[in-house]
C-alpha cells in the first residue's frame, strides 16, 4: 500500500483565467485602436498591433492575480 501512495500523478496547474482575460481583452482593444488609428497604413500592422497588445496581457493578467487574485 504504501508504495502506490508515493506514486503521484503529476500535477498540472493550468494558467488563471484572469490572465486569458487580459491577453484576450488587450489584443482585441489595441487591434481597434490600430484600426482607427492606423487607418491608411497596411493592414498587417493592425494585426501586429492585436498581437502585440495580446503578448502585452499576459504579464499584465499575472500581475493581476499575483494583486487581487483569479476572477472566477
Amino acid at each position: 500500500m504504501k508504495a502506490a501512495s508515493r506514486m503521484k500523478a503529476p500535477v498540472h496547474k493550468e494558467w488563471p483565467a484572469v490572465v486569458y482575460l487580459w491577453a484576450a481583452g488587450l489584443g482585441i482593444l489595441s487591434y481597434a485602436v490600430a484600426r482607427v488609428a492606423l487607418d491608411g497604413q497596411p493592414h498587417p500592422i493592425h494585426w501586429l498591433a492585436g498581437l502585440a497588445g495580446g503578448l502585452a496581457g499576459i504579464p499584465a493578467g499575472w500581475l493581476w492575480f499575483r494583486w487581487r487574485g483569479d476572477v472566477f
